[in-house]
């Protein structure tokens, strides 16, 4: 019997989608895992690439700002594989944060620093939760196209370029950072070697850094991780700065964005698995499944990357990136 497409979505979109191949979507999978976790947008880039790439791919982009896309939903579910990464890294201290929540509503207050940054993610979490809920597809529809994903990653590299600001001006105010930090703020290598470093997803030091941001700013620095609603503004470099203006080194700064990105990366990719269950989903479940693999090893490989890179490192090098990406794409995608 031949299956109903889901309102919304017409014969030919499916029929276009049926031909994702393996390949594309292993590339996507990729794709998304990295650039989910680096600060230079995971959407942004689903836009992009297969725009620069044209063919088939520029299709499955046409399809994405569509209120109901396959594509889309092939995108979205992919963050089920990223989240689950980052869940398992900081499974310990996630361990210790659920324990410190329901601890903390038996006590009726928070009192260790694992009860107090439980209450700060929960609090982060609500806003960019009801915003992505009420706005996601209103969003997509209306800004995932290259032009408008070119734009916007280069108000990313803008964002960024302020954080990074704002924590050589505030340095000496500030918990000290590692002395190779500051030949490290161009990018260049410092005389740390950080790839010989033991990867510590988290220790008691970084918790009480991360208890010390307060409710105030967590509730502000999770809605504004609503920006990444825009394709070319990235989550995680959005809460990175907002970490670095509540006086976090990159590193904490980083985990602090991983651990408030979990659940809301963790929501999209849940509440995508009904549509790749139904009609959204027929014809490419297979693509799905390889690409959740795909994504689950890019995104391993950009944790460990970014826990040894952000010791010694700054955010310039994905600024200048980020800048870069966008006025060549917005050139291409805008006049050609």
């Amino acid at each position: 019997m031949e299956s109903v497409p889901a309102a919304g979505v017409s014969r030919s979109m499916l029929g276009a989608i049926y031909h994702m191949s393996f390949l594309q979507a292993v590339v996507i999978g990729l794709l998304q895992g990295i650039t989910e976790l680096f600060p230079i947008s995971s959407l942004g880039h689903t836009v992009l690439i297969p725009s620069w790439l044209g063919g088939s791919w520029a299709t499955l982009v046409s399809q994405e700002s569509s209120a109901e896309s396959p594509y889309l939903a092939f995108v979205v579910g992919l963050h089920l594989a990223t989240a689950l990464v980052l869940l398992g890294f900081y499974i310990r201290e996630w361990v210790r944060l659920v324990r410190g929540f329901f601890t903390s509503l038996v006590r009726r207050r928070a009192v260790s620093d694992s009860e107090r940054l439980a209450w700060f993610i929960v609090i982060a979490t609500v806003p960019v939760g009801a915003l992505g809920l009420i706005f996601e597809h209103q969003f997509r529809v209306l800004f995932a196209k290259p032009l408008a994903a070119s734009l916007f990653l280069m108000v990313n590299g803008l964002i960024l370029m302020s954080g990074e600001w704002y924590r050589r001006r505030h340095a000496s105010a500030r918990s000290p950072v590692p002395t190779s930090m500051a030949a490290e703020d161009a990018g260049g290598p410092g005389p740390t070697r950080w790839r010989d470093q033991r990867i510590v997803p988290m220790d008691e030091a970084a918790e009480h850094e991360l208890a010390r941001v307060g409710l105030a700013s967590s509730a502000v620095i999770g809605a504004s991780q609503a920006l990444a609603l825009l394709a070319g503004i990235s989550r995680e470099g959005v809460a990175m700065v907002g970490g670095l203006f509540r006086g976090l080194d990159n590193e904490n700064a980083m985990r602090f964005s991983f651990l408030l990105s979990t659940p809301v990366i963790l929501a999209a990719g849940v509440l995508k698995v009904p549509d790749l269950l139904g009609s959204l989903g027929n014809g490419i479940r297979g693509q799905v499944i390889a690409g959740s693999v795909a994504a689950a090893a890019s995104s391993l490989f950009a944790i460990v990357f970014l826990s040894r890179y952000f010791r010694t490192r700054t955010l310039i090098p994905f600024a200048i990136y980020s800048l870069a990406f966008g006025f060549v794409s917005a050139i291409r995608f805008g006049f050609f």
